[in-house]
This record gives C-alpha cells, structure tokens and sequence, in this order.
C-alpha cells in the first residue's frame, strides 16, 4: 500500500475521531439558544484552559509559525511576544464581565457594549466589523486544513478538496453541539497537538543536525541574518523595526478582544475558574517554542520550499518517518485548524443573529427560532469564508495580521466601557467607524504604509483621537446607568 494512502487514512480516523467528540458532547445544553452559544455558563477550568488555547493557536501556529521562521527567521518571535501578556487585562476586566453577563443576561461582546452606551446601532457595527475580521481568520484556518491534505498526498487531493473535507467535519459539530462541541473537541485538539508539537519539534533538529543547539549553530554560520531581530521582511531584506514592534502592539490589543474569545469569559463556571485559566493561559505559550524549532530544522536541511506555510508537512513527508507517525503529525496540524475553525464558525453565526439581526430588524427573536438561525448561519458563514479562501493567495500569518488590524478596534471601547465614564453613545460609535474606515485605507493604500507599522494601529490611534474629541462634545450618559458599569 503506497505511504500517502496509510497517511490519509491516519488523517481521516483523526477527523472521524474530532466529529465523533464533537457529536458526543451536545446534551440538552445545546439545546437552548444560551445552552449553545454560552454553555449555560458551566465550562470548568480545564475545559475553558483548553477552549481558550486551542482556539487561539491555530493554523497560523502550527503552519504559518514555522512557516515565517522559515522564511523569515527573527520575525517569527512576535508570535511569542505577544501571546504572553495578551490576555492581562482579562484578569482586571474579566470577573466584572462575567459577573455583569449572569446579572444581565450577555452572552456576546457586543451585546455589553450596546448596554454599556445604549445603543442598538453600536451592537450592529460591532457584529460588521467582528464579521470583517472573522473571515480572513476562517480563510486561514481552511487555508490550513487544504495544505495538509494537499501535502499528505503528495497533490493527489487539492487544497480546495482538503479543505471541504475537514471544514465539513467541523460544520456537523458546531451546527449540531454549539459551544459545548466546541469546547470539547478544543480539549481532545489542544492536548493532541501539543504532545505532537513537541515531539516533532525537538526529533527535528536532532534527526537533521544532531540537536537544538547544533541546529541554531549551523544556521548562524550558514544565514546569519536569520536569527538576527528583527528578522527579514517578505522581500527577503530585514523587516523594520516598526513592522516589527506594530505586529506585537496590534495583536497585543486585540488579543483579548476577539469576539470568539470575549464570548468564553461567559461561559465559566465562577469567577474563581475564570481567574485560574488567565492566570495558567501563558502556560500554552510554551507550545510555540518547538513549533518554531519545527521552521527553523528547514532552513537549511529543505531550501525552496513554497509556499512557506507548506514546511511543516513537507519536512515530515521527507524524513523517511513510517508512515503512521507522519499521519499523527499532519493530524495534529489539522487539530490546529480545526480548533480555531470551530469556535470561529460558532461565534461569527451568533454574533450575526445575536448582535445584528436581531436588535436592529426582530428585538422579539428568541427561544429555538433564534437558535435555529444561529445554527443555519454556521452553515453560510462557512460557505463563505470557504469560497473566499480558494481564491485568496495571501499567506497564513498575513491573514491574521490583516484580522487583528481590525478586531483590535474593540479595545479602546473596552477601556472606555469600563474606566471612563465620560464616554458617550456618540463617541463609541464615531470612535469605532473612524478606526474602522482607517485600518481599511491603511491596508489597501501602499503610500500610507510608513516603516512597515501595521493598519491597525493607526486605525486605534484614530479611533481613540476621534472617541475623546466627540465624547468631550456631547452631553454626558445617565450617571446611575454608567456607575453600574465603570470599575471604582
């Protein structure tokens, strides 16, 4: 039986594996429009540690990772600067969020916000603008899952195929379970590819060099420039400093504030669980660190390979491994996917309903009615973000990148929400279009894209200018509302 055939059947017994958790772990909570989208607020420490985990790192992680520290060297750092101090201000903003979602009913970000500022409108732009940025981080996770296949098979199956094939696992189980699918396979994921990661990323540099330390030895010998800070740039020439430093500031800001992510501060059982998962969460970050040793083993050893993202299964269908342990590896880099995928999927469809369609068009939407929409949605939104992904050539990390710029606008409003009382309705609203309308021309615009510093930050540097000067010039909200809300 040829290898590429044993390979894909690994692959697919781990898919029938995720869908068969993912199915099992529905019960009647899925049942019930804030049994699916927020668990009934009983996730417990390990599950919300491994949801928040396993959701974050994802295809970018396990493909683009090693992918920019084989092309880019340095560059790939940022990956581990910022997932370290990402989550800090859940442990100051968290507990009054959840403790604000049990007494008021939130299960979405927005669903705060609009309370917050008390404004249906604002809950509509925040469902906009999360949409915006959810699709390309879908396109990257679907993106993902077609590499590995296409690999695994050594092009037999197309990217495209690949990525119908997991992503139509993934749609069953969050469309049939909700957040508790989510949660679990997270879990069964998370642990998966993280035992895989670090075996694979410390066999590497010993099977091709004899070590870490040789692996590193030889690089600078042979690239210098690769393990020089701040890394090289697409081009190949060394990155800026600003690029550099606006990647980690950006994904720093936002972080925290995806709305997929926001959601699981619900979702915990007590405040107690949720402060434990923040505090434990910089644990997952040691995840990365074989992960990059993985695109670093391919500097010299496997030369030219492109598109970059494609080094991890590359090397590992070209080492000579039997063919059984290469399907465990390209598995675990489908869990990375997947896990993100999933809880992509599930909050952009309730999100949609919850924050969008029904404040604006049906405020008397509610019970298996809005379930069911939110269900129907997990199905479009897939759709969407899939045919997007087909015809997109921009790499894994760029992607993500492009998402953060605009997910990282919810940041300020958050601050605002919470320390600011002067804050108005007004200056919410214009605060968030402004950095909207900003980070878009700032991408699309290659004159304005100054040393290499990231859209997004000048979209929040906007953002905050525009808040400050229209809240300052509009009357202020009811005292008694906003003291329910600003933290003394």
């Amino acid at each position: 039986m040829p290898d590429w055939v044993i390979i894909l059947g690994v692959t697919l017994g781990y898919l029938l594996a995720s869908l068969l958790v993912g199915l099992a772990s529905g019960g009647e909570a899925s049942k019930t429009t804030e049994g699916y989208v927020a668990g009934d607020r009983s996730l417990g420490f390990v599950i919300l540690y491994f949801i928040m985990g396993a959701s974050i790192f994802s295809a970018f992680a396990f493909l683009g990772g090693p992918g920019w520290a084989y092309s880019r060297g340095a560059a790939a750092f940022y990956i581990l600067a910022y997932g370290t101090v990402g989550l800090v201000p859940w442990y100051f903003f968290g507990p009054r969020i959840a403790r604000l979602g049990r007494r008021r009913g939130y299960v979405t970000q927005a669903e705060l916000f609009a309370d917050r500022f008390q404004s249906a409108g604002l809950s509509g732009l925040l469902a906009v603008v999360s949409l915006v940025g959810f699709i390309p981080y879908l396109m990257l996770q679907m993106t993902g899952a077609g590499y590995v296949f296409s690999v695994v098979t050594g092009g037999r199956m197309p990217v495209w195929a690949g990525a119908l094939l997991a992503y139509g696992v993934v749609l069953i189980y969050v469309f049939r379970s909700g957040v508790m699918g989510v949660g679990w396979t997270n879990t069964f994921q998370g642990i998966f590819m993280m035992a895989l990661a670090w075996g694979l990323g410390l066999y590497l540099p010993h099977r091709l060099y004899g070590g870490v330390g040789p692996m590193f030895d030889a690089i600078a010998k042979a690239a210098p420039k690769m393990l020089q800070a701040p890394g090289l740039g697409a081009d190949g020439h060394p990155w800026s400093w600003g690029a550099y430093s606006s990647a980690v500031a950006i994904s720093v800001l936002g972080f925290g504030v995806w709305p997929h992510t926001f959601m699981k501060i619900y979702t915990a059982r007590s405040e107690r669980t949720l402060k434990r998962t923040i505090v434990w969460y910089p644990t997952f970050q040691m995840f990365l660190v074989p992960i990059l040793f993985i695109g670093f083993s391919g500097v010299l050893a496997f030369p030219g390979v492109h598109p970059a993202d494609k080094i991890l299964p590359t090397v590992v269908t070209s080492i000579g491994l039997p063919p059984v342990v290469v399907g465990l590896f390209c598995a675990g880099a489908l869990a990375a996917s997947m896990s993100t995928g999933d809880a992509l999927l599930h909050a952009a469809a309730s999100v949609t309903i919850k924050d969008l369609w029904r404040p604006l068009f049906r405020p008397d939407l509610a019970g298996d009615r809005e379930r069911r929409l939110i269900q129907g949605l997990v199905i479009l939104i897939g759709a969407l973000a899939y045919t997007l992904a087909i015809f997109a050539h921009m790499s894994l990390v760029a992607l993500l990148l492009l998402s953060y710029g605009f997910i990282a606008q919810f940041f300020p409003l958050l601050c605002a929400t919470f320390l600011w009382p002067r804050a108005t309705r007004a200056g919410a609203v214009a605060g968030l279009l402004a950095g909207f309308v900003v980070t878009v021309i700032w991408n699309f615009v290659p004159v304005l894209q100054w040393q290499g510093i990231r859209a997004g930050i000048w979209g929040v540097a906007a953002n905050v200018i525009v808040m400050v000067v229209v809240s300052l010039a509009t009357p202020p909200m009811d005292e008694t509302h906003v003291a329910a809300f600003v933290v003394s």
